[in-house]
Parts: C-alpha cells; structure tokens; sequence
C-alpha cells in the first residue's frame, strides 16, 4: 500500500495589493483579473497534466483563497483552510503604501530572528515555526495528494524547515522564488523520512 505523501505548494495569483504598492503581509487584498487569470492557466496546466489532489488547503486570505477556489471547481477538489497558512503578521506595515512605511518605519541596519515585525508583528522564528507546525499537520494526515495554497513568505519557511535551513535572519540566507502562481511538488516517504523535490516552477 503506497503510504507516500504528496504536496504542492502554490503561490497564490497576482493580487491587488501589488498593483497598488502597499504591503501586504496580512493586507487582505482579492486577486486581479491579472491575477485570475493567472490562476485560470495553471488550473489549465495542471488539468492538462492529470494532476490529482485529494484536498486544497488554503489560507484565509481573500488571494489564496480565490486561487484555490478556482482550482478547485475546474479539478473538483474540495478545499479547506487553515491559518498557518497566512502570510507573516507584519504589524502596522500591512495595507501601509511603501513610500509612507519607509518613513514611518525605516528597514532596521539589522534585526534578529526573535525580534517582532515593527514592534507587533511575528518574529522570524514564530513563522518558521508555524510553518513547521502547518507541514507537520499535512504530514499527520497520512498518505495522500495534497495542494497547500500560501503565500511566499510561508511557503519559504515551510520548505526551509524540510531542507533544514534556519530562518532568514535579516533578509539573509536560502530563498526559494515563488512568483504568481509559482509552485513547488515534493513527496514525502514518512517511513524513512525522505523528502524528495519533483518540481520547482517559479511561476
């Protein structure tokens, strides 16, 4: 009985936000029609590539969840969410316009892994965690096809904890590039603790 655990991780379409140039983080900023799109074609794609997925999990946001919603009615998947699955809590930063954040918030010379996201947002170490903590919840389902809809910062920290890289500390270390609609599938054998990365396509 094959006991394999396959998950996709996908970054959601082009959203709002980005054509607004705000921070997003938390901001719960819809898709655009660029954005659907987008998200329309990888369906397509992966339709096209007799993709199966037993479940979508997505985050609570407005982008991810629209993207997996529009996967999920053309594959026929259903879709569940989960908050681990969130961007980074960026405090007063999220929906603030770029121009106004430099000023208000200026990017610190440095700032360490423990320390909040401008005085009330996570750490870098809280979000490695709960990324750990959301990789592990999937992993606990048992053998299945899964697609986690996220953002890119939390599926960078999710895949860091796999590699077993550290969190960025500082904007530093290992990145993995997700654009629009960027995916990565990997597969998990739990017997022998092995991770295998099939694809990475940064979108």
């Amino acid at each position: 009985m094959n006991k394999e655990i396959y998950i996709t991780f996908l970054r959601h379409g082009r959203s709002r936000a980005d054509d607004e140039e705000v921070h997003e983080g938390r901001y719960d900023s819809p898709l655009t029609d660029v954005g659907r799109a987008q998200v329309q074609a990888r369906a397509q794609e992966f339709l096209s590539r007799n993709f199966h997925f037993d479940t979508i999990i997505s985050s609570t946001l407005q982008r991810t969840h629209e993207t997996a919603r529009i996967i999920g009615q053309l594959l026929n998947v259903p879709i569940e969410t989960d908050p681990d699955w969130m961007e980074m809590d960026n405090g007063p930063l999220a929906g603030m316009p770029r121009d106004v954040a430099a000023v208000q918030y200026p990017k610190p010379a440095f700032r360490n892994p423990y320390e909040p996201c401008c005085g009330t947002g996570e750490s870098s170490w809280e979000m490695y965690c709960r990324g750990a903590r959301a990789v592990e919840k999937i992993i606990r389902r048992g053998a299945g096809n899964y697609l986690v809809v996220a953002h890119g910062g939390i599926l960078n920290d999710a895949l860091r904890t796999i590699v077993g890289a550290p969190p960025s500390i500082n904007q530093q270390g290992i990145v993995f590039g997700f654009g629009d609609t960027g995916y990565a599938r990997l597969v998990y054998d739990p017997h022998q603790h092995l991770w295998f990365l099939l694809e990475f396509n940064r979108g």
